[in-house]
């Protein structure tokens, strides 16, 4: 994989393959611009089309499904926070001190711009990826014991589009972005894999499961419908 530099996007990942028939950028779940290219194609082409299509560009990082802006002094998870700085800089520096992810930007971008808010989101991924292996674990295992549960292992991910999921060897599988969600959603979710445990289904018998253990189910399935598991 070859990685090119651009001034307002940032790093971005240069994949070929040779299903590619053309040169084509998306977003990464990590908020980076992706290209692929055919396996001979050129690498000029996929700078031509970021010369030519910054707009179109743009709109779909803006656009993407979830996404967040960072901003200064923002709220990360349960215990991080951002603050941001400018500098006379070339490119976004990022690092997390403590609970603090300081970012300093260059002086001649705003932090709202594409590439300040792709360096701060892969910190911010490791800062909820921290609070997730502090506090999920735990939590889950507290609420198995509390109701009859038992699950094989545990396993963390941020590029699923599901806050969780539960296979038919009880592997559960969480998003680290649950940190960004109220203690009792986090719970609900926990509630909801463990009995995949039980239930590999949503059939009535999973849903009164799920009743039995967090009775208030309903009210909070319809507050995770409001909520994205982006990052």
């Amino acid at each position: 994989m070859a990685f090119l530099n651009d001034e307002e996007f940032g790093r971005i990942a240069v994949r070929r393959s040779a299903r590619a028939r053309q040169v084509r950028i998306r977003v990464a779940p990590d908020g980076s611009l992706r290209a692929s290219l055919p396996l001979y194609a050129p690498l000029f082409l996929v700078k031509r089309l970021i010369k030519t299509s910054r707009g179109e560009l743009r709109a779909l990082l803006k656009n993407r499904e979830g996404a967040i802006t960072f901003t200064d002094g923002m709220q990360i998870g349960k215990s991080h926070s951002i603050s941001v700085r400018y500098a006379a800089i070339d490119a976004t520096y990022v690092k997390r001190t403590g609970l603090h992810i300081i970012a300093t930007v260059p002086e001649a971008l705003h932090v709202s711009q594409p590439e300040p808010q792709q360096a701060i989101r892969k910190e911010v991924i490791r800062a909820l990826r921290i609070e997730a292996k502090n506090y999920l674990p735990r939590r889950i295992e507290r609420l198995a014991e509390q109701h009859g549960f038992s699950y094989s292992s545990l396993r963390f991910s941020h590029a699923s589009s599901r806050w969780g999921s539960c296979n038919s060897n009880g592997v559960i599988s969480l998003n680290i972005a649950l940190m960004k969600l109220p203690f009792e959603l986090i719970d609900y979710v926990l509630v909801h894999e463990l009995c995949h445990t039980k239930q590999l289904n949503h059939s009535p018998l999973f849903w009164k499961l799920v009743e039995s253990c967090h009775p208030n189910y309903l009210q909070s399935r319809q507050a995770l419908k409001n909520q994205s598991p982006s990052i």
